[in-house]
């Protein structure tokens, strides 16, 4: 059923646009062999994901700083493959992940059609938790960036979703207001409630088949979206 009166679509952009999993995991590839560090990938991949997640639920909380994540979701990594590698190797790491992950460009599938088919009527806006020089290479190398009437980010807004400020911040950035504003993201506390909780409504892209409120509106593929826009 399509939803009446929206005139803002606000994106997420990691794991909702930006493919950040396809990315991330050529990025390691990338920078173990640069730094010649002997590791099996898939098995790093699959102690790294649900650290890295947890790192990112502190890091929105508010309980340790952008320096933290970067070494502490590595290091943890690192132990729990039983790999022994320097903190001077660490934060080497930490940087050059930041620096080549933006340049690896995988959107998720339906990604451009769906922006394509958005823009004639609707405006279109991110507003993501990641770094801004990160987030902003990332946008621009995929492509994406022309879609986009504003951008907003937890380090521009002060605070991280779902806290209600940063949605407060990204609708006065589009000058629009609740009612006529949709938010389209994968994380049910950041995106999905942070926005239900705020007062504006939202529908999670839930690709990786999570067990969601069945009241909670949800597409498993972009293209989906379609059928409410």
């Amino acid at each position: 059923m399509k939803i009446k009166g929206i005139t803002d679509v606000f994106f997420d952009l990691d794991h909702t646009l930006w493919d950040f999993d396809k990315n991330s995991a050529l990025t390691f590839d990338k920078i173990f062999k640069t730094h010649q560090i002997s590791i099996n990938i898939v098995d790093f991949l699959k102690v790294y994901e649900p650290i890295n997640l947890r790192y990112w639920k502190l890091y929105r909380d508010d309980q340790i700083d952008k320096e933290s994540l970067r070494y502490r979701r590595l290091k943890e990594s690192f132990d729990a493959v039983q790999t022994s590698v320097s903190d001077e190797v660490i934060n080497k790491l930490a940087e050059d992940y930041i620096v080549s992950l933006p340049t690896f460009n995988h959107l998720f599938e339906g990604t451009l059609d769906l922006l394509e088919y958005l823009k004639p009527n609707y405006r279109l806006h991110i507003i993501t938790n990641g770094f801004q020089e990160a987030q902003d290479k990332k946008m621009q190398q995929s492509k994406i960036s022309e879609y986009f009437t504003t951008v907003t980010n937890s380090e521009l807004a002060g605070v991280k979703k779902p806290n209600p400020i940063i949605f407060d911040f990204a609708l006065n950035s589009a000058t629009t207001v609740k009612t006529k504003s949709l938010m389209i993201g994968d994380n049910m506390e950041a995106d999905v409630l942070g926005a239900l909780n705020y007062g504006m409504d939202a529908i999670c892209f839930n690709y990786h088949g999570s067990k969601i409120d069945e009241h909670i509106k949800q597409v498993t593929n972009l293209l989906e979206l379609k059928s409410y826009l």
